[in-house]
């Protein structure tokens, strides 16, 4: 029943006058009930522990997240009458915390993000319950062939001039995405290229870079992608390029892009458009023409106290303006009864922080 209340979510056509015969697209899933991408893996992880035997009619749920998945989890956990408890770092904007309450479902805080496993663990043991486990179960649960975002986004694009996007730009928390739209692309027989978009202070474009590099220390402020360990449901071998994003460029991305659409993106969105827009000026200085698609993840909403306050940013000694300049010169529109200048390129990360061509 749940399913057949959810309409398919949209997939947004930007115009970038600066680089013609480009076109950007953002596949926008804050439509879902709950919000975010993470509809689609709670509803499947769901699916997956149920037919598991994993969850009883009196099972406490529990789940490690950085907010948006439990957000998704505690919805289902009451549409199912169960008991659910979210664990996750005391650093979760205090939006999503109020998200999982309103659907019914408990927060447990956590001093350090790397706790966030081992305490689910142990609630699930102390009640009996169920540890839904996004980070192991995320790449198994989601069916890769049917009924998942791949198959939507190239449905969508097959009405479009380029039918086939050149690339496909996405961030991992889990990997669950990146692994469902990498597969579906070499199950199809496609020719788009898969893009990790990764916060600076993440493990996972320095594992791309180094398989030996499984854990690291740093911490992004970018809240649902990038981990300090290489989780299991993230598949490596899917992905062609990896482009590290400063978390200050992130957060502009997500302020600008805002603006320019008329639709609030979330930081793990800036992410993606902050990659997704390096890789459209490489392109045009190519001459390439052709589409890129990237992810609206969930809402920069669930972010206005903390990505979206300046006195927030300013005492984490967080600079977006930079960014910011270069985002607005190339997305204005250009004053065609001149010779504009050219938009000042974007500026990749150091070359250690950047894998593949």
């Amino acid at each position: 029943m749940e399913r057949t209340r959810c309409a398919e979510t949209h997939l947004l056509k930007v115009e970038l006058p600066s680089m013609p015969g480009l076109t950007l697209y953002l596949k926008d899933e804050t439509t879902h009930l709950t919000g975010s991408l993470k509809h689609r893996l709670a509803r499947s992880l769901f699916l997956y522990a149920l037919c598991n035997g994993r969850i009883g009619p009196n099972s406490t749920v529990v789940e490690a997240s950085s907010g948006s998945t439990a957000v998704s989890e505690a919805y289902f956990a009451r549409l199912l009458g169960l008991r659910f408890v979210a664990v996750m770092p005391r650093t979760t904007t205090a939006e999503k915390q109020a998200e999982i309450v309103a659907n019914g479902g408990e927060v447990h805080l956590v001093d350090e993000p790397g706790e966030i496993y081992a305490a689910a663990i142990r609630i699930a043991d102390e009640t009996g319950g169920c540890y839904l486990d996004q980070f192991t179960f995320a790449e198994r649960a989601v069916d890769w062939r049917v009924d998942n975002i791949a198959q939507s986004i190239f449905h969508q694009m097959s009405e479009e001039e380029h039918r086939v996007p050149t690339w496909v730009v996405c961030g991992a928390g889990t990997g669950g995405t990146a692994a469902t739209i990498g597969r579906y692309i070499r199950y199809r027989g496609l020719t788009t290229r898969l893009c990790l978009a990764d916060p600076v202070e993440s493990v996972y474009h320095r594992h791309m870079a180094d398989r030996n590099v499984r854990t690291w220390r740093g911490r992004s402020v970018i809240e649902g992608i990038g981990r300090p360990q290489v989780e299991a449901s993230f598949v490596a071998d899917l992905i062609e390029r990896t482009i590290a994003v400063p978390d200050a460029a992130s957060i502009a991305a997500a302020r600008v892009m805002s603006r320019f659409i008329g639709r609030s993106c979330g930081g793990s969105t800036g992410t993606n458009l902050w990659a997704s827009l390096l890789i459209m000026q490489e392109m045009a200085a190519a001459g390439e023409r052709g589409a890129l698609v990237t992810i609206l993840c969930d809402s920069g909403e669930r972010y206005r106290s903390t990505l979206f306050e300046d006195t927030w940013l300013a005492k984490r000694k967080l600079s977006c303006a930079p960014y910011q300049r270069q985002l607005e010169a190339m997305l204005a529109v250009p004053d065609v009864s001149s010779d504009p200048a050219r938009p000042e390129p974007i500026q990749a990360p150091p070359p250690r922080a950047r894998v593949g061509g």
